[in-house]
């Protein structure tokens, strides 16, 4: 029988999570960043296709063409929506990669449903963890002003505001000298746009207030840590620095200059620097 190339899984609580399912040997699945879908893989799936694997990828509720739900857009739903589609396809020795809030579901699902052979490794590229929210134990992170300003702004007019973040912050098109891609900003309004917006709003508390220590401590299979020292979306200070000695097996790779959507902008580093970690 031949795989339909991309489906759906129907979860416990009804919804339709959309998810793509190309090629064969060691399963390599690709965890999306907030407000994106499985979409923002599209240079990684192509590439490790290539390479011999079988690359997964899927829309997070909410996002992309999964159903548009008002309810369960927090890390343990998510997580287990992971859960329900790695059991479907009867996934063993994968490879979980996450970015940004993807590397906060990655986490969460590799800590609570990753034991029995289920999972191989872990990536985490520009990822939430530990937890983005400035707080007593947290003195380092961004004070809730910034996603409350997150979440005026997708109230107050989305379709602007999924503009403004490609454009600006997101690919380091900001910075001076930077080579700016039209395309890339389209694609990724084009993507948040399929999303729900309900979904997107309730995302924002799940990715920047969410606490990833526990989950951290617990993984243990190898776990690469890639981060830009130039993201702006999740600064490296708080995020991958604090990580990496919450990790029992974990490596972390710097780089240098490089944004929060660097395996787009990036992608010939990323893919390369991926592919020794699963090799290894």
């Amino acid at each position: 029988m031949t795989k339909p190339g991309s489906s759906t899984i129907t979860t416990k609580d009804g919804t339709e999570i959309f998810y793509k399912d190309w090629g064969a040997g060691q399963p390599i699945v690709f965890h999306h960043g907030w407000p994106l879908s499985s979409d923002d893989w599209d240079a990684q799936m192509l590439f490790f296709l290539s390479k011999g694997y079988r690359v997964i990828a899927h829309d997070r509720r909410g996002h992309g063409r999964s159903t548009q739900t008002d309810t369960g857009n927090e890390m343990d739903t998510y997580a287990a929506d992971v859960a329900e589609l790695a059991a479907h396809l009867d996934l063993k020795n994968a490879i979980h990669v996450g970015h940004s809030t993807g590397g906060g579901e990655v986490a969460r699902y590799v800590a609570k449903y990753g034991a029995g052979g289920r999972v191989a490794k872990a990536v985490l590229i520009g990822a939430v963890p530990p937890i983005m929210l400035k707080t007593a134990a947290n003195p380092g992170g961004l004070p809730i002003e910034v996603f409350d300003g997150f979440r005026s702004a997708q109230a107050a007019n989305r379709a602007q505001f999924f503009r403004d973040v490609p454009a600006g912050p997101f690919y380091g098109f900001n910075r001076p000298g930077a080579e700016v891609s039209q395309g890339v900003i389209d694609n990724w309004w084009r993507q948040g746009m399929m999303g729900g917006t309900k979904a997107h709003y309730d995302c924002i508390k799940a990715f920047s207030e969410t606490d990833f220590t526990e989950d951290l401590r617990a993984i243990d299979v190898p776990v690469l840590v890639m981060h830009g020292d130039d993201d702006q979306i999740v600064p490296i200070a708080d995020s991958a620095l604090l990580a990496i000695k919450l990790l029992k097996k974990g490596e972390l790779k710097v780089y240098k200059g490089l944004p929060h959507g660097m395996a787009t902008t990036h992608a010939d580093i990323i893919n390369a620097d991926l592919l020794a970690f699963f090799k290894a």
